[in-house]
């Protein structure tokens, strides 16, 4: 019974030698692999990157590594601004390299359906004429300009301003709903007619939902599609003063 005993201890302490030999053994074989081999930079992803996400929010979620060349991966992002205008297609867990083949159009994300709300924003609806969402062409995907347009009560006796300006620019869609139906005419076919108003949803900052919600509630607001590529220059306040400028 003794000899038993001592004989398993022994089997256990030679077990754990063994590992921490195997282990040291294997830690020395990549150190001499990677030694003499060329490294290259690479993008690791460091913490989840919600599906949907802008590439231009990554920043605080990656990290850059020198890895040896045999262990990057083909079709590895090399420079983070050819990710401008992306968004992220599916989620990306940490430990990741930064793949290329992973980052798409908002508009090629789109044909999936609705879009994630990127982190730290908020999502918020509003529903409007289809003559204020482009013709109803909006969808997922799409980035937005916003114009609000509203009555500036006037003070000391002064007339009351009409004003618009373009707010926001390169708003994120998120999804989109057809609202009412214009009722049909007498013996019309109900299907055949148009949608008359568009629940829109928009990612967007919490302040910026301050503002576009009393535009909506106050005012009246309208959706242009502004890509990543339009000129977001010449924004200003119009009124009757300066319209025919």
């Amino acid at each position: 019974m003794k000899t038993r005993l001592i004989g398993a201890i022994l089997a256990i302490v030679l077990a754990v030698v063994g590992t921490v030999v195997l282990t040291g053994y294997v830690n020395s074989a990549d150190a001499r692999a990677a030694n003499g081999a060329e490294f290259v930079e690479v993008y690791l992803v460091a913490a989840e990157i919600p599906a949907g996400t802008e590439a231009s929010a990554i920043s605080d979620l990656i990290t850059a590594k020198q890895i040896p060349t045999l262990a990057a991966v083909p079709g590895r992002v090399t420079k983070l601004s050819d990710l401008k205008g992306l968004v992220a297609d599916t989620a990306l867990m940490p430990g990741e390299q930064l793949l290329e083949s992973r980052w798409v159009t908002p508009a090629e994300r789109a044909a999936s359906g609705d879009v994630a709300l990127p982190e730290g924003m908020q999502a918020v609806s509003i529903a409007l004429p289809v003559e204020q969402v482009v013709g109803g062409t909006v969808k997922p995907g799409d980035t937005v300009g916003v114009v609000i347009s509203a009555t500036i009560k006037g003070t000391d006796g002064a007339e009351d301003t009409p004003i618009s300006r373009q707010v926001f620019h390169k708003v994120l869609v998120t999804a989109v709903r057809e609202g009412n139906k214009t009722p049909p005419a007498e013996g019309a076919d109900a299907a055949a007619e148009p949608f008359d108003a568009v629940m829109v949803t928009l990612a967007r900052s919490t302040a910026d939902i301050q503002k576009l919600v009393w535009g909506q509630e106050f005012g009246s607001v309208w959706l242009t599609i502004e890509p990543a590529t339009a000129d977001e220059t010449g924004s200003a306040v119009i009124g009757g003063s300066t319209v025919f400028e």
